[in-house]
């Protein structure tokens, strides 16, 4: 690949991305405010500037990872912003989970600048950005698809282009985390009910695997948080509230009341309240043991 590829935002799942790219033998410029993250960054091979300006500036590629939509919204509109400043006919791929309408509006603004622009939120955790076993779900021109076809094979595993919307890849990843929001408060209460009980967590666990209980965020919130007495994020509580708020926009937005998911937006903010927001979501756990024994004072 003889492009120059650039990455704004080596945070958890960026920095892992982007040495994967590196590994493969590919000219990686980089950037983030994380002064620590950049000197890993460059440790590993890549190139450090200064902004993300000079990341546009520079690369024919662009590729962001960034916690939030407002702080998307800045690295590509601002004054000294990605869209302001790449090179007539770069692509660019975020692989930020955003509203919906944040892709749309990237991509138009970016299409009148003569740029490509893919939404691609991505999937599996930190664990998948390292193994570079990450589902991918992209959004946008299948023409740019294809271009970044060879970058998406490097990062992820199961890579999916669905449809021409900038958006689409979005909203498919806010239904899948508006799922881990229902399965990870699931496994905090069955794995708290259980103890309560008397049941061992262990053999809970075993036998649940092996019935219909079984998922693959109680494989994960289990045997690599909540077993270990871990709780270091993977993906945090606050970032997991983030996407269930986004989710409700998207379900306000089309007209339907999500039940349960409206009340998931109230119940990872009181888990955030108690301290819990920094931590793995999985401390849904702790979460609530601690309500317990409140309540039995």
């Amino acid at each position: 690949m003889n492009r120059k590829l650039g990455f704004i935002g080596l945070g958890n799942m960026g920095l892992p991305m982007s040495i994967n790219l590196l590994k493969a033998n590919n000219e990686v410029y980089g950037f983030d405010t994380n002064v620590e993250a950049v000197e890993l960054f460059t440790e590993a091979g890549g190139i450090g500037l200064a902004s993300a300006k000079d990341v546009a500036m520079q690369c024919d590629v662009i590729m962001t990872s960034l916690p939030t939509p407002q702080i998307v919204e800045m690295v590509y509109l601002s004054k000294e912003g990605i869209i302001h400043h790449a090179k007539k006919g770069a692509l660019l791929i975020d692989f930020s989970t955003v509203n919906p309408d944040l892709n749309d509006s990237l991509h138009k603004e970016a299409s009148t600048l003569g740029l490509r622009y893919l939404g691609a939120p991505v999937s599996g955790g930190v664990i998948g950005a390292v193994n570079a076993t990450l589902t991918i779900m992209v959004g946008g021109d299948k023409d740019d698809y294809d271009s970044a076809s060879e970058i998406f094979g490097i990062v992820g595993k199961k890579i999916y282009h669905l449809g021409l919307s900038s958006s689409v890849g979005t909203r498919l990843k806010l239904l899948n985390n508006l799922m881990i929001g229902f399965y990870t408060e699931a496994v905090a209460e069955t794995i708290v009910l259980g103890e309560k009980m008397g049941i061992d967590t262990d053999t809970l666990y075993e036998v649940l695997s092996n019935s219909y209980g079984q998922s693959r965020i109680y494989e994960r919130n289990y045997e690599e948080y909540i077993k270990n007495n871990n709780y270091t994020p993977g993906f945090s509580t606050n970032l997991l509230l983030k996407d269930l708020k986004l989710a409700k926009g998207m379900a306000d937005e089309a007209g339907v009341s999500l039940r349960i998911g409206e009340k998931l937006v109230d119940l990872y903010s009181e888990i955030a309240q108690q301290g819990y927001g920094d931590n793995d979501m999985s401390a849904a756990y702790l979460s609530l043991k601690d309500t317990c024994k409140i309540k039995q004072l």
